[in-house]
């Protein structure tokens, strides 16, 4: 229920995420009104994850792992994992890749996602902490959701610690040292 007001949360789980359909299902949606709207068993289909879940948790439907988490993703990665274009895959790669890893049991995404972050968080800082403005865009662009707000933050951090250290003020007060507690007897 924390995630329910969260923007990316809910923009993560429109993702579309592969499904076979185990059973026959009636008024599903994915044709147009025009033609019939019963899906057959064993017919494949691409829906977001919050109804591919849905209809998982009912048994409908199979999932499958989304192509974002292929194996040449997963070999680029390997190889370079800093450089890759995670953002055209899929803008929610880590989060959705959480949520699916809980949804159908494949423990490689797991550790693909951690060996991603893993490689591609050190690029992050350094790129945030010394690039030049003109190579932003290009850089920017190749990150997902998550690492565009860790890159924000670190250049954020960057910028404050500049200046503090060109002379802004060298002690600051904490917001909780200006408030007085009540004596004990009141």
């Amino acid at each position: 229920m924390a995630q329910y007001y969260d923007l990316d949360d809910i923009l993560a789980d429109e993702e579309l995420v592969p499904v076979v359909f185990l059973e026959a299902v009636n008024g599903i949606g994915l044709v147009d009104s025009t033609e019939t709207v019963r899906v057959e068993p064993k017919s494949k289909a691409e829906l977001p994850f919050w109804l591919a879940k849905e209809l998982h948790l009912r048994q409908a439907v199979s999932v499958s792992v989304p192509p974002c988490y292929n194996n040449k993703t997963r070999e680029e990665i390997g190889a370079d994992g800093a450089h890759v274009d995670l953002r055209s895959r899929c803008s929610y790669f880590y989060e959705l890749g959480c949520k699916i890893v809980q949804l159908i049991g494949d423990k490689t995404i797991g550790s693909l996602l951690l060996v991603a972050f893993q490689t591609r968080y050190k690029e992050v800082l350094i790129k945030a902490h010394t690039a030049a403005s003109v190579l932003t865009p290009k850089y920017l662009s190749l990150l997902t959701k998550e690492e565009t707000k860790l890159y924000d933050a670190a250049k954020s951090s960057a910028v404050a610690f500049k200046t503090w250290r060109m002379g802004g003020p060298r002690l600051q007060k904490a917001s909780v040292l200006g408030r007085k507690r009540k004596p004990l007897g009141e």
